[in-house]
């Protein structure tokens, strides 16, 4: 029998919306935290509407919002705000990713919550930060990506391009998600709770320190190159004799050696000055291209694959999300389990990082406002309350 889940016990209240605030929350919540996401009556998180792809619901929402509690309330109302703040007294984190100033006009800032309730842990992220000229500016994932730089190193030499996902949310939804456990275990020793800012643009800036060191002193960035590697080389997509692709990667000179002797059948290619480290090699990656698609030529993808995997050279298959749903590794290692949803029980990937010691919590995908009442009866509201704070649109 495993331990309880180590968050068990911790109330996470979040004014969330979209992807960065809700991907920290439920990382919280795969943990055991009870997470009480706060939405808008009728409408909800707005990303519940971003598609339908997932039997009827949204893609990013079914992603992100598993094992969370929906509560709708209406905070522009003063019985909403009272609801808020006996749900925040009751709270160990307080998490939000509101418009700039919104958070404070709603009085759940941390300036307004810390004299009551000093050991709350309270995480505000945004797009760049409370101070500064671009606090105030609107930030998507894209504008982020834009603004740190990721596009420049991005895609190929004509065309800059952004992540297939929306990696600036993510980026600042993993550190609000580290920087709230590293809070509660201070207030563990000390008692105190914590104010913590995330930014998205210094979240993915971190993110982006190889090619910042890489041109460091005005020194040229690395290069868009596609799908390749843009400074070690041979590293990215060839094509083979059937018209599939291969990837591969050489990190090190004992790799490139075993992969002149063993799969281009070219030893020879070992003593050539030319190629004779990886700075070389990238120098005349034009020349080695040519000389690896003329021996990949022919043979098949699957060929090629068998031969870099006796050579001991990394490669790998270029999947599609089709291929991913049925990649053979996750598979093996029971990867995939189903959670409860509006809509019946759908496919849900374990977190990251196997711990024997408790297992992860994957409980159901929340409607809109599927908890409201049995908060509010938590709460101490009674039956005829709660249907007069329904007709009056507080919840």
């Amino acid at each position: 029998m495993t331990s309880p889940r180590p968050l068990e016990g911790v109330t996470v209240i979040s004014l969330e919306h979209a992807i960065a605030a809700p991907f920290c929350t439920r990382q919280l919540a795969d943990l055991g935290a009870r997470v009480i996401k706060i939405e808008r009556p009728g409408t909800g998180d707005f990303a519940r509407g971003y598609d339908e792809r997932v039997d009827g619901l949204a893609s990013h929402f079914v992603w992100t919002n598993r094992s969370k509690e929906s509560l709708t309330l209406n905070l522009k109302e003063a019985e909403g705000k009272a609801i808020l703040d006996k749900l925040l007294s009751q709270a160990d984190v307080v998490v939000q990713n509101l418009a700039p100033g919104a958070a404070a006009g709603l009085g759940v800032s941390a300036a307004a919550l810390h004299p009551k309730y000093p050991g709350l842990i309270i995480c505000d992220i945004s797009g760049y930060g409370e101070d500064g000229p671009y606090r105030d500016k609107k930030a998507y994932d894209l504008m982020i990506q834009s603004e740190a730089g990721f596009l420049s190193v991005t895609g190929t030499k004509n065309d800059p391009s952004k992540a297939g996902n929306s990696i600036a949310d993510i980026a600042a939804g993993m550190y609000a998600y580290t920087n709230i456990l590293v809070a509660l275990l201070k207030r563990g020793r000390d008692g105190k709770g914590s104010r913590i800012e995330v930014s998205m643009l210094e979240a993915l800036t971190e993110w982006m320190g190889y090619p910042l060191y890489y041109s460091y002193h005005n020194a040229p960035p690395p290069t868009r190159s596609g799908a390749a590697h843009a400074t070690i080389y041979p590293y990215g997509p060839f094509e083979a004799g059937d018209g599939n692709t291969v990837m591969l990667g050489l990190q090190n000179e004992r790799e490139w050696k075993c992969f002149c002797e063993q799969v281009l059948d070219n030893p020879a290619l070992v003593e050539d000055i030319r190629f004779s480290s990886n700075s070389r090699r990238h120098a005349n990656r034009i020349e080695l291209r040519r000389m690896i698609l003329e021996r990949f030529a022919q043979f098949s993808a699957e060929q090629v694959v068998q031969m870099l995997e006796q050579a001991q050279i990394a490669s790998a298959r270029v999947n599609s999300m089709h291929d991913l749903w049925v990649h053979p590794q996750l598979a093996a290692r029971q990867r995939w389990v189903e959670v409860d949803s509006p809509v019946g029980p759908l496919p849900a990937l374990l977190p990251p990082g196997k711990n024997d010691s408790f297992e992860y919590r994957m409980d159901a995908i929340p409607a809109l406002g599927e908890h409201t009442d049995s908060i509010l009866a938590e709460l101490g509201y009674g039956k005829r309350d709660i249907v007069a704070l329904h007709k009056q649109g507080v919840v």
